[in-house]
């Protein structure tokens, strides 16, 4: 066991802040999120760790069950609960199809998205990064929330950012703002209601 994780072990960020807990983000849980690399409460397997700690940050096969009738898009959020910060981490934040129905292994990578998948910011740059907890600071665990929305996140206005994303010299086109919000200004935009969701939980520890 690292000193670190010793001095750390106690301090976790807890489910208070996540985006599960949000009041406009709650919903009735209509819909089943499942995968064919771990089952919930299980372990994340290397492969679907981060780079730092031997893995490859490739990004779990999900699938869910059909979202209810006027699901406008999806939206995935995961998150580590247990980082010794004030509020989870975020791993990753897209946008779905919600025709889409399943993500093959690696969809979420931000150079190469699955089809139907627009990846948003996370905590640390863009896409998915798998888990990477401190060595020692016992198990993590990582939250992969599916939301249903009825009103598309695309175009929402961002608070604090007021630029369109139209150059004024003829430079190339700027990100819209939505691409370069960090995760928790995006997920404080995210218009209700929610008309389903579902979470589905894997486990790593170092």
């Amino acid at each position: 066991m690292t000193l670190l994780g010793l001095l750390l072990r106690n301090r976790r960020a807890g489910e208070a802040h996540s985006a599960w807990h949000q009041p406009h983000l709650r919903g009735p849980e209509l819909l089943t999120l499942t995968s064919q690399d771990f089952a919930d409460g299980a372990a994340m397997a290397l492969r679907n760790c981060a780079k730092h700690i031997g893995g490859t940050d490739l990004s779990p096969h999900l699938a869910w069950t059909p979202p209810p009738p006027g699901t406008a898009q999806l939206l995935l959020v995961v998150e580590d609960i247990d980082i010794p910060l004030a509020k989870p981490a975020v791993h990753c934040l897209a946008l779905i199809d919600p025709a889409a129905g399943q993500l093959e292994p690696g969809a979420l990578s931000a150079r190469h998205p699955g089809p139907g998948v627009r990846v948003l910011r996370s905590t640390v740059g863009r896409g998915y990064h798998g888990p990477g907890p401190i060595k020692g600071h016992g198990p993590h665990h990582y939250v992969f929330q599916l939301f249903a929305l009825q009103n598309p996140l695309d175009g929402t206005p961002l608070k604090g950012n007021p630029s369109d994303g139209t150059p004024s010299d003829g430079a190339a086109p700027a990100a819209p703002p939505m691409d370069r919000a960090r995760p928790r200004t995006l997920l404080a935009t995210v218009p209700p209601p929610v008309l389903g969701r579902a979470r589905l939980t894997g486990v790593f520890e170092r």
